[in-house]
This record gives C-alpha cells, sequence and structure tokens, in this order.
C-alpha cells in the first residue's frame, strides 16, 4: 500500500498533466516562453549593435600649422602677444590674450553700445541665420530617431459579404461576417554597420557648422555697424572743419571787401575770396550727403525705422583703443567662419561612412499583436488575441556600380571640404595681415600728414601777413588757404579710418567669438 508522501506526489503529478493538457493554459504558458525568448534576443541584439563600430574612417581634424607670429606688426594700436617662454611657443588657449564677448565695448562709446546692442534682438538678417541653426539641429533629432523601433497601432472595423457563386461555396457557408481588429505594429532596423549612428554624426556636426554661420554672420553685423559708425563720426569730424574753415573765410571775404572799399585790393581779390568760401560750402554739402548715407546704414542694420532715426552730431575725437592680436594658432580657434568650414568637414567624412555601410545587409525586425474577432462581445477577449514576430535580412547583390561612385563621390566630397577648410584658413591670415598691414600704414600716415598740416597752417599765416601788408595778392593766401583745408580733411580721413581698420582687424581676429561656444 503507498504511503501518504507517494499518494501526495502521485497528485501532483496528474495536477501537471491535467494542467498541460488544458489549450488555453499551454497558450498562455506557450506566449510566456516566447516573450522570455525574445527579450533575451533582444539583449542579445542590443550587446551586438552597441559592440559594433561603424563602418567607415573616424574623423581627425585636417592638419594646419600655424606661423609663430604675424608679419605685420608694429601699429601702436595693437597689443603684440608676450615673449614665448625659453624661446619657444606653446599652444594658446582661444581667450588667452583676446577680447571677449561684446567687442565693441573696447571703444567706451555708449551710443555705439546701445546700437550694437539691437542687433541680437532686431536684426533680420541674424534672425534667418539663427532659424536656419535651429533647422539643422532638428535634423539631429529626426536622425536619431532612426536609432529607434517605429510603432503603430489602430482599429479595423469591416462587414464582408463573399459571392455565393465563389469557387467551392458550400449552402453552409456564411456568405457576410464582421471582421473586428484591433493590433498595434512595431518594426525596427538594428543599426549594426552604423548607417544611423553616421547620420546623427553628420547632422550634428552640420547642425554646429550652421551655430558657427550664425556666430559669422553676427560677427559681420556687429562690424560692418560699428565701421560705418566711426566713418559717420569722421564725416562729423570734417563737417566740424568746414564749418570752422566757413566762418574763417566769410571773415576773409569781408577783409578783402574792405579793402576793396579802401582802394587796397581789387575785385579780383574779392571774387577769388567769394569763389573759395562757395567752393567750400558745396564741399559741407556734399560731406552732410554722406553722412546722411551712413546714418541709413546704421539705422538699417540696428533696424530703426529711419523717418524716426538720427545720431545727433558727435566729432571723432576720442583716442584710439589698443586691440589685443594674441598669437596666429589661436585664429583657428577665433574664427567662426573656420570653425564652420572645419565641422563641414567633420560632417563630409561622416557621410563616407554612410556610403559605406550601403555594401552591407539590412537587417529589420517587425511584431504585430493584438485582438481580431466578429464580435464586439468577444473582441476583446483571451481568445481573441493574435501576434507575430519576424526577422528579415537582404543584400544588395548587383547594382551597376551604384554604391562603389557613391562611395567614392563621398570621399571625394571630403577631400574638397578639407580643402576649403585650409583655404578658409589661409583667407583669414591674409585678413590679419592686411589689417595690421593697414593700422600700420595709416598710422604713419596719420604722423605725416600731421606734419603737413601744421606746415600748411604756419604756410596760411605767413601768406595772411603779407597779404595784409600789402605784400601779395590774394591768390597767394588763396593757395595756402586750398592746401591747407585739403590736409586737414585728409587728417580727419586718416582718423576715422584708423577706427575702421581697428574694427576690421577686431573682425578678422574673430572679435569676442571662440570655438568653445558651439553646441554640443
Amino acid at each position: 500500500m503507498p504511503s501518504a508522501p507517494q499518494i501526495r506526489e502521485h497528485e501532483h503529478s496528474h495536477e501537471q498533466e491535467k494542467i498541460l493538457r488544458d489549450p488555453s493554459l499551454r497558450l498562455f504558458l506557450g506566449a510566456r516562453v516566447g516573450w522570455l525568448s525574445s527579450a533575451f534576443a533582444g539583449l542579445f541584439i542590443f550587446a551586438l549593435l552597441t559592440g559594433c563600430k561603424p563602418v567607415g574612417p573616424d574623423y581627425s581634424k585636417p592638419v594646419f600649422t600655424a606661423p609663430p607670429a604675424y608679419k605685420e606688426t608694429g601699429a601702436p594700436s595693437v597689443v603684440p602677444p608676450p615673449a614665448p617662454t625659453d624661446g619657444s611657443w606653446k599652444p594658446a588657449s582661444p581667450s588667452d590674450g583676446m577680447l571677449r564677448g561684446k567687442w565693441w565695448e573696447l571703444y567706451n562709446d555708449p551710443q555705439l553700445n546701445q546700437l550694437e546692442d539691437r542687433i541680437a534682438t532686431n536684426n533680420q538678417a541674424l534672425r534667418r541665420a539663427v532659424e536656419n541653426y535651429l533647422a539643422a539641429r532638428d535634423q539631429i533629432a529626426a536622425a536619431q530617431a532612426n536609432l529607434f523601433p517605429t510603432l503603430s497601432a489602430g482599429p479595423g472595423v469591416s462587414h464582408s459579404r463573399q459571392s455565393h457563386h465563389r469557387p467551392f461555396a458550400t449552402s453552409a457557408s456564411k456568405t457576410s461576417y464582421n471582421d473586428l481588429v484591433i493590433a498595434g505594429q512595431g518594426s525596427w532596423e538594428p543599426d549594426f554597420w552604423g548607417r544611423v549612428r553616421r547620420s546623427v554624426e553628420a547632422a550634428s556636426e552640420s547642425a554646429q557648422a550652421s551655430s558657427a554661420d550664425v556666430a559669422t554672420i553676427d560677427l559681420s553685423l556687429h562690424a560692418e555697424l560699428a565701421a560705418d559708425y566711426f566713418q559717420l563720426r569722421g564725416l562729423d569730424s570734417q563737417i566740424q572743419l568746414l564749418k570752422r574753415t566757413i566762418a574763417d573765410l566769410e571773415h576773409q571775404l569781408d577783409l578783402a571787401q574792405r579793402r576793396l572799399k579802401g582802394g587796397v585790393a581789387t575785385e579780383v581779390d574779392v571774387a577769388q575770396a567769394q569763389t573759395q568760401l562757395e567752393t567750400v560750402r558745396a564741399q559741407l554739402v556734399d560731406v552732410n550727403v554722406a553722412r546722411a548715407q551712413f546714418e541709413h546704414a546704421v539705422g538699417t542694420i540696428a533696424t530703426y525705422n529711419l523717418s524716426d532715426f538720427s545720431i545727433p552730431f558727435s566729432p571723432l575725437d576720442a583716442p584710439l583703443p589698443k586691440v589685443p592680436l594674441g598669437v596666429p594658432s589661436q585664429l583657428l580657434e577665433r574664427r567662426p567662419d573656420i570653425a564652420s568650414q572645419e565641422r563641414l568637414a567633420a560632417a563630409a567624412n561622416a557621410r563616407i561612412g554612410i556610403a559605406i555601410a550601403a555594401y552591407y545587409p539590412t537587417i529589420s525586425l517587425n511584431g504585430t499583436a493584438g485582438f481580431e474577432s466578429t464580435h464586439g462581445g468577444t473582441w476583446l477577449q483571451g481568445p481573441s488575441a493574435l501576434w507575430s514576430l519576424g526577422a528579415q535580412a537582404a543584400e544588395l547583390l548587383f547594382d551597376a556600380g551604384q554604391r562603389h561612385a557613391l562611395t567614392d563621390q563621398a570621399r571625394h566630397q571630403y577631400e574638397a571640404q578639407a580643402a576649403a577648410y585650409k583655404n578658409t584658413i589661409y583667407a583669414a591670415f591674409q585678413d590679419v595681415e592686411d589689417n595690421l598691414s593697414q593700422l600700420r600704414d595709416l598710422d604713419q600716415e596719420s604722423i605725416v600728414e600731421q606734419r603737413a598740416v601744421a606746415s600748411a597752417q604756419h604756410s596760411l599765416d605767413l601768406s595772411n601777413q603779407r597779404y595784409k601788408g600789402g605784400v601779395t595778392s590774394y591768390l597767394e593766401v588763396l593757395t595756402a588757404e586750398t592746401a591747407l583745408i585739403s590736409d586737414q580733411r585728409t587728417l580727419t580721413d586718416l582718423q576715422a579710418r584708423q577706427f575702421a581698420a581697428s574694427v576690421q582687424l577686431i573682425r578678422a581676429l574673430g572679435g569676442g567669438w571662440d570655438t568653445t561656444q558651439l553646441p554640443k
């Protein structure tokens, strides 16, 4: 006779057999085993995916060795870089010894600061560049979405009637029925070869290039406004000079007329004095026309309503500030146009990997799960459940050389972009050298012109004394006066050009920007 433990063990075995014979329970257990297998398969794919290195070359910045020092130095308005330690240069941080942030504040001009600050919030050219950057940034999210499965779900309701005369139809066959379906679908193409990751990489680097383009436009707008503003103030200096000259010429005309009445001068002297006066008055009108044009240019960049905008009369009498130059190696990190071209080169390199990934098979996973029934009352019950899992792989065997051509094209486009990057560097160094030489030459010319003005003033003083003493004619005074006016106008123009050149040097050096401001 079996013992109690044996009886319990037999009953337990009998219950297990009963459970395994139940179809609904077998389906439940099978589903649990299936989903467990799918989970393990998913973990395996994820581990394999994260371990796969994207195909294609990894990016390395094109090599460019900057010179140790700039050639065209010597202008007193430039702060040279410190002497190298132990006679050797070391790599400098992008912001060492350079301008930062709002570089125009270097000129200590509140009116200029107010105008410059409007660009960031009002200028439409800058806004357009910002929107283009935001669109490029959205492209990153669009590319990243391909790393994840796509899921969709929805119900379907239909009522169908079949023909009584269809093949193999019987009298007992149903000819009309409902089909109620609610199901979800999912599909995923694992990024085994890195095509999607290279796409994300290219989109990210293109967005960084677009951000650098925003900085380039921003720098150009600020520099153009400052240069126009100083040109306008230089014209105000000329207006001040011409008005003072007109007052002197009116006094000269009055003197000639009195001398004519006294019988000392001739009508020729009066006519010459009158001609000189009207000539300078015409020059004043011409300068005012040019000033209005610069005022309109400044107002447009600062986005003012021009009918309500004006810049108060303000002759340029401020000292020229010193511009910190830094070392040439900093230029590669300070110029946003260089950074843009370098980021575009990185994006072109990533596209080589995208082209190479086309040589590898595409593998996709898909699945469906839901409920289907012919009656609403049984639609969402367990027996109405449906699901399926599948995988597919495909390898392109023949494309008549298309993949090879596209890969070569991507490689050539990278080389072209690398060349564009280096060409931008060369142009940037030329830009800096041009403005350095211009500042140096303008400073030397200004010194010479100051001596010319002093000499012309002395000559006019002597001629006036000789004319008043009756030793010479008014023609000598007229000649000396014409030379003085020309030299004085040249000197004021040189001052405005020096300020404009210092602005252009700051622009050539990158302003207050550096590559640390690129979005990550």
